[in-house]
């Protein structure tokens, strides 16, 4: 048994502190108990299966992507347990422990533009790929449709049971969208009226790593729009201070894109109708964003 047959299963938490309205639940699916720490193990591991089965992914070849830091750490975990070099292009204002991690599993880190953002790092990643084609394989997580499959075959089917067939609302923020899509579609094909809610920054520049503004950046291929059925801006502020009730009220130590899901599963909560069971994801743990301002002000 490898690493890779420790990733999902992840457990349902209930956040009653959140809740004011009667009958309404919200659960978040820690995703940070993935065995890299993040919801990334599930896309990676299915982009990186998918690559071996199609003899794209080879032992002489090199894995490279660009990554804002938690695929790109599933991707150096698996590479070191299984013997497979890896080469991740990251901006480099991304968070110290995040490449810190990186470089202790033994990937090498090309850092890119900080004010490129992820897409600059998207844009450097391919072009090397490019060049190079025989040495490297690109998985390409914003296009890549096994990015989806792995949350559709997964992620959805594990809320489903968890919640006793009962999840009335999913919500999941903006990044590659593969959770968001994932997860949403197979979800509607158990049950058609099951609503999906995508959470973006409510800016272009904002704090919340991991998440992407669609309106302002490039859109992952893999995205689709049609499966929302209503979006909630979230802004860095707001996000900061649901990880600060989290860690305090709930004893959950999560990072800042699981801080923006959960506050809007909270402002969902608020006009939901009776009964409702809304399921959000703990995309990370907050230990990887110990150097951020947000936990300074702690006492």
């Amino acid at each position: 048994m490898s690493i890779l047959d420790h990733i999902g299963n992840t457990p349902l938490i209930r956040l009653d502190f959140l809740v004011r309205k009667r009958g309404v639940k919200i659960y978040a699916k820690a995703e940070f108990m993935n065995p890299s720490g993040s919801v990334k193990d599930r896309a990676a591991k299915e982009m990186f299966l998918d690559g071996i089965e199609r003899d794209l992914l080879t032992s002489d070849k090199t894995i490279i992507d660009a990554t804002s830091g938690n695929t790109g750490i599933a991707f150096a975990m698996m590479g070191a347990a299984l013997g497979y070099k890896v080469k991740l292009c990251i901006p480099a204002n991304a968070c110290i422990e995040r490449k810190r991690l990186l470089r202790a599993y033994g990937a090498r880190i090309i850092e890119t533009e900080p004010l490129e953002g992820i897409d600059g790092a998207i844009m450097t990643a391919k072009s090397i790929a490019a060049a190079e084609p025989e040495k490297y394989f690109y998985p390409d997580q914003y296009s890549n449709r096994a990015n989806i499959d792995a949350h559709y075959k997964t992620t959805a089917e594990e809320i489903w049971y968890q919640t006793e067939e009962k999840i009335t609302h999913f919500i999941a923020g903006t990044g590659t969208t593969g959770t968001f899509t994932g997860t949403s579609r197979k979800l509607k094909e158990l049950n058609k009226n099951v609503k999906t809610v995508i959470v973006q920054p409510d800016s272009p520049f904002h704090g919340i790593e991991g998440f992407k503004s669609l309106d302002a950046t490039l859109c992952p291929k893999i995205f689709d729009p049609t499966l929302a059925d209503e979006r909630i801006d979230i802004s860095t502020e707001a996000a900061y201070k649901m990880c600060k009730r989290l860690v305090r009220e709930a004893g959950l130590f999560v990072g800042v894109s699981a801080g923006a899901n959960v506050e809007a599963a909270r402002k969902l909560a608020e006009k939901a109708e009776d009964n409702s069971v809304i399921v959000t994801i703990l995309c990370d743990s907050g230990t990887r964003y110990f150097s951020e301002e947000i936990w300074e002000e702690l006492n």
